[in-house]
């Protein structure tokens, strides 16, 4: 046979192999538990026309037949009272209808922050496992604790995404490693490579409801000039634009979306509207309130006959032995945070709607998660009118707050309340958020609806459950299996359980049996019942109350003791030994080790071993245009002399005015900026108190030099220093800035160059594009020293 010959035989051959072949695998179901699933093999072909012959059947991935939409809400630092269904005090609609149409969980648990609970909740994997055992702005070098989540740990909207869903995420992120939060990336852990196919949000812990700084996909959102604009509202009217089009495009394409809005974590920012009829509501008190609450818990049969209220933490003083001024401040700080609950709840019902309206509700899972973690108590005794002055170590006084009583809640505050009242918001329990030991902390509310699948309605499920079982429940009621490979990389096995065996069955024994819990310390085992715990740290303490080894354990019998009053350590040593033993244990697998107690410090990166985008440099040189620079990956100006140098060119017949650079805002932070010409630099003390140093003659056309620099005093953190103003090398202004901030200007505020995003720095030059400077800037210098 001629080589010719040849040729065409074997081609052929492979034709026909390559044909039969691709029609054997479209024939057979696909193997979902390698993603992304791969396409079959092309055929080849020897027919000349395409009018001989016809093209092989067309591979697409799609969802298992009838697999339901998702939504997910998770709602941020709200405990085990923020429902009505669970005997709050609040009015939450949506929640109580989806319970009542569904199914409501009184034993479902978080681990106790942020982070840590969504990366769990996303993956099915313990926090420690996916590197979040804090959140990201605390991560260390020590693996269960860098805040970077690895490879082996796919989300869950990736598995969906791979298998035929569109997926979305709406509000707070909160799981991106801090240092890669800038335009130089990488991106492999931003929301868009996370399994998300659209993202509309913010990237850290928290946000300004007025001013947020916001990501469409990976690109900064300008916001509107909108006094009434507010970012609940925005993310919902995003939201409910998604899912109208995404089904209106798609009809028979499943979703998957993430509703995470950053309500009710503070600030507390609600609008007037909503706050207006609260008032007097809370002016019984939290003790009151305490007690009012378990009463309705025990009626609808949340908490059991019997159960009682557990004591409350001794820093917690009694209603009636606070001031007139106190309860004033205090009452009102209730009554926007019960706004911001309603309100919450109120546009989760805007995101349902939406889903109705696609006539496609029977066949959605709803999972609502009212609460990331127990209510937050970081507001200390008092509150604050500025949340950064926690993260600062600073204590704000009643008798200032006052000030500011009718603004609270407004764009003029950054408010949070007084830890009594996250007290009662996570009745019955002790503690409240940051305490993994304690079910204040750790216990949420949680209902699931989905009339296709789940007949029982309004009916309360008991058994245990975690975070990481949504991620596994999900999968189930999709039908698809837990992939062993994804992109390439071998998984780790998701560590919850579904919770599909609880729906039909109210009675059905608990098969989530084993959860160690720990966040800053705090640490509990639980097994079979029983819960094994420590308090280490409360939220309010800068310090741990001992060293780890000396930690005071108890016991409890959660099958009898709702509340975990009843410490059965004395009377039962051998079962709290068994579950000490036990935690070690699960300590060991889960990347728990070793425990690091530490909080506020681990805010600098380089006294934990964090990575830094600029690690080691001592200088930054932007331009304009440059903006939306996290603190995380911007030169610290912190506790250290620091010099601000920039060239501006001011155009002929132009007055200049606006900002050169500026990093923070309203609540914190510094600018070099021009006032009608005349140049100065403000430093603002956590919006307590401002520092100006400004010049006396305004700045001629054409190219000027103009240098800020700061002499630090030393002697510790957050100490003053004199701060002398130059322009073109000759000394124009000098001022003593008396108090600066020590670990971290704002939670969401950004460095920019030119403007000032979001909220100003300077209120007399505003922000936005109020703020946009009038001339150019070639070239601005941070220094440090």
């Amino acid at each position: 046979m001629g080589t010719i010959n040849r040729i065409v035989v074997l081609s052929l051959l492979a034709s026909l192999w390559g044909v039969s072949a691709f029609a054997q695998e479209m024939s057979v179901g696909l193997n979902r538990t390698v993603l992304p699933i791969p396409e079959p093999k092309r055929p080849l072909y020897t027919e000349l026309d395409v009018r001989d012959t016809k093209p092989p059947p067309r591979f697409e991935v799609k969802a298992p037949e009838g697999a339901p939409n998702v939504l997910l809400v998770l709602v941020d630092d709200l405990g085990f009272a923020g429902t009505s269904t669970f005997g709050g005090p609040v009015g939450t609609p949506t929640f109580d209808r989806i319970a009542n149409e569904g199914l409501h969980y009184n034993n479902f648990h978080t681990t106790a922050v942020c982070s840590p609970t969504r990366a769990a909740l996303k993956s099915g994997r313990n926090h420690h496992v996916a590197n979040m055992g804090s959140i990201i702005e605390t991560g260390t070098a020590f693996p269960g604790n860098t805040g970077q989540i690895p490879e082996d740990v796919a989300p869950l909207a990736e598995m969906l995404r791979l298998n035929g869903y569109s997926t979305a995420a709406f509000g707070k992120w909160h799981e991106l490693a801090a240092w890669e939060a800038s335009v130089s990336g990488p991106f492999d852990r931003w929301p868009t490579h996370r399994g998300f196919d659209k993202f509309y949000g913010f990237l850290g812990g928290e946000t300004n409801q007025w001013a947020p700084f916001i990501y469409d996909g990976t690109h900064p959102v300008e916001l509107p000039e909108d006094p009434s604009y507010h970012f609940l509202t925005d993310m919902t009217d995003q939201a409910v634009a998604w899912v109208k089009y995404q089904k209106a495009l798609t009809p028979d394409k499943p979703f998957f979306v993430y509703y995470a809005p950053g309500a009710t974590h503070a600030p507390h920012h609600v609008p007037k509207e909503w706050i207006a009829h609260w008032r007097g509501k809370f002016d019984q008190g939290w003790d009151k309130l305490r007690e009012e609450i378990l009463a309705r818990q025990i009626e609808r049969g949340i908490a059991p006959e019997g159960t009682k209220l557990a004591p409350k933490p001794e820093a917690i003083p009694d209603w009636n032995t606070l001031s007139a001024d106190e309860k004033r401040l205090f009452t009102r700080q209730a009554e926007v945070f019960a706004a911001y609950v309603e309100m919450t709840d109120h546009e989760i019902g805007r995101v349902i709607k939406a889903v109705e309206a696609t006539g496609q509700i029977d066949n959605t899972l709803v999972i609502l998660v009212y609460g990331d973690n127990g209510t937050s108590a970081e507001g200390g005794r008092n509150g604050m009118f500025s949340e950064m002055t926690y993260f600062n170590g600073v204590q704000e006084k009643v008798s200032d707050m006052l000030k500011h009583l009718d603004q609270w809640g407004g764009p003029e505050t950054y408010p949070h309340m007084a830890a009594g009242w996250a007290v009662a918001f996570d009745t019955p329990y002790q503690w409240t958020k940051q305490m993994g030991s304690d079910y204040g902390g750790t216990k949420v509310d949680l209902a699931i609806q989905w009339p296709k699948g789940i007949k029982a309605k309004g009916e309360l499920r008991t058994q245990f459950h975690h975070v990481i079982d949504v991620a596994p429940t999900v999968l189930e009621v999709a039908d698809l299996p837990e992939p062993r490979v994804v992109n390439g990389v071998p998984q780790r096995p998701m560590d919850g359980i579904s919770m599909v065996y609880s729906f039909d069955d109210a009675k059905a024994k608990d098969r989530h049996t084993t959860q160690y819990f720990e966040m800053f310390g705090n640490r509990a085992m639980y097994h079979d019942g029983w819960l094994a715990r420590t308090i280490h740290k409360a939220p309010w303490e800068a310090k741990p109350r001992r060293a780890l080894s000396d930690d005071v354990w108890e016991l409890y019998d959660t099958r009898s003791d709702f509340s975990l009053v009843n410490d059965l350590s004395a009377k039962y040593p051998e079962k709290l030994a068994e579950l000490q033993a036990l935690f070690m244990y699960e300590a060991k697998m889960n990347h728990v080790l070793p425990i690091d107690d530490r909080t506020l410090e681990r805010l600098t990166a380089e006294q934990v071993g964090r990575p830094e985008l600029l690690a080691g440099r001592t200088s930054l040189t932007l331009a304009d245009g440059m903006t939306g620079m996290a603190e995380n990956v911007f030169l610290s100006i912190k506790n250290k002399s620091n010099s601000v140098t920039a060239e501006v060119v001011v155009p002929e017949g132009t007055t200049a005015n606006g900002i050169i650079i500026a990093q923070g805002g309203r609540f914190g932070g510094w600018a070099l900026y021009v006032k009608d010409g005349k140049p100065a630099y403000d430093y603002n003390f956590l919006g307590l108190q401002r520092f100006t140093v400004a010049a006396d003659e305004a700045l001629g056309p054409g190219k000027s030099t103009i240098r800020f620099e700061f002499a630090y005093d030393g002697g510790g953190v957050g100490k003053g220093g004199m701060g002398t103003l130059y322009v073109n090398g000759r000394k124009v202004g000098e001022g003593r800035i008396a108090r600066t901030q020590p670990r971290i200007f704002s939670a969401d505020e950004t460095a920019d160059v030119g403007i000032d995003l979001a909220t100003p720095v300077v209120e007399t030059i505003g922000s936005e594009g109020k703020s946009r400077f009038t001339g150019q800037i070639p070239k601005v210098t941070v220094s440090v020293q």
